[in-house]
């Protein structure tokens, strides 16, 4: 069986140069990388496509601030987001008495988060906003 470092460097010299000296390989993984390589030079572009996902950041944000409210460490909080996802966290904070100003980057913002701010503020001035 091929070592990682191995199968590296092997492959890299088959996809760039198409031949690489695969003399102490069994005829199987000779094969295999022979095909991969085939494979690999044949991508186009269109053929890789990032799969973007996220992480759950909305949600860790979500309990940060229903963490900082509830101990009462902060009295006002500014969302700078135009994301719905922080409607729940908003409305908590609300409800424990924080006031929520709210500045969405000249982003139009869905009236279930603005129902839940107490304020709306652009840095950018009321000029821009949408």
């Amino acid at each position: 069986m091929l070592k990682t470092e191995q199968f590296s460097y092997l492959f890299r010299k088959l996809a760039e140069e198409g031949s690489a000296n695969t003399d102490s390989l069994a005829e199987s993984e000779r094969k295999f990388l022979t095909n991969l390589a085939e494979e690999w030079r044949s991508l186009a572009e269109s053929d890789v496509k990032p799969e973007l996902r996220q992480k759950g950041v909305d949600m860790r944000l979500g309990m940060d601030i229903a963490s900082i409210v509830v101990k009462k460490q902060a009295n006002t909080l500014v969302l700078v987001t135009g994301d719905s996802d922080f409607v729940p966290a908003a409305k908590l904070a609300r409800r424990e008495g924080a006031e929520v100003i709210l500045d969405p980057m000249r982003q139009n913002i869905r009236p279930a988060l603005q129902e839940h701010i107490d304020g709306l503020y652009s840095v950018l001035g009321k000029e821009q906003m949408p």
